[in-house]
């Protein structure tokens, strides 16, 4: 076991690497960081038209898609999730969201159960741009998109994460 950190029963198995005693398998792994940087990266814009000079946010969906080739290392991932989380700090409404939803997108690296987190802000960020008519239908059209992206083999896996924690992720999965 890596570092003698063991699965303690807390969290979800499923979300757990085979190595820290979970069920989870590298390439699952992976293909979650990428569907998790997939939805961040469709709201980056709104970060960036606000904050055109912090590339932190970018940055940490690149380091996302760097960690699932093998290209950086799970530490790497997760200290470009803390400085997107620190432009969310600085930032407000669908920027804050957008910036969340890449810390999540590189945070899912080191615990892939953040893949949800990227999902959900990025549809709170999709709402917050939108106008207050429209922000229901613009949060259920974001969520049909994930869902239509997610790749086979974690499509059933996501989907069950998402009626599972539903609730807790401000019921933002009921598209």
């Amino acid at each position: 076991m890596a570092d003698g950190v063991t699965y303690s029963g807390s969290r979800d198995a499923r979300f757990v690497t085979i190595r820290r005693g979970g069920t989870l398998d590298d390439e699952t792994h992976h293909l979650l960081a990428v569907w998790s940087a997939d939805c961040a990266a469709r709201v980056l814009d709104l970060f960036e038209r606000e904050h055109p000079g912090d590339g932190r946010p970018r940055m940490a969906v690149d380091q996302a898609n760097a960690w699932a080739r093998g290209a950086i290392t799970m530490t790497q991932a997760r200290e470009a999730a803390f400085a997107a989380h620190g432009a969310a700090k600085g930032a407000v409404g669908a920027a804050r969201e957008a910036a969340r939803a890449a810390g999540h997108a590189a945070a899912t690296a080191h615990m892939a159960d953040h893949e949800l987190g990227a999902a959900a802000y990025a549809i709170r960020a999709i709402r917050a741009a939108a106008t207050p008519d429209d922000r229901d239908e613009a949060g259920r059209a974001e969520c049909r998109w994930q869902r239509s992206n997610l790749p086979r083999a974690i499509r059933e896996l996501v989907l069950d994460d998402m009626r599972l924690r539903n609730q807790k992720m401000w019921s933002l999965f009921d598209c």
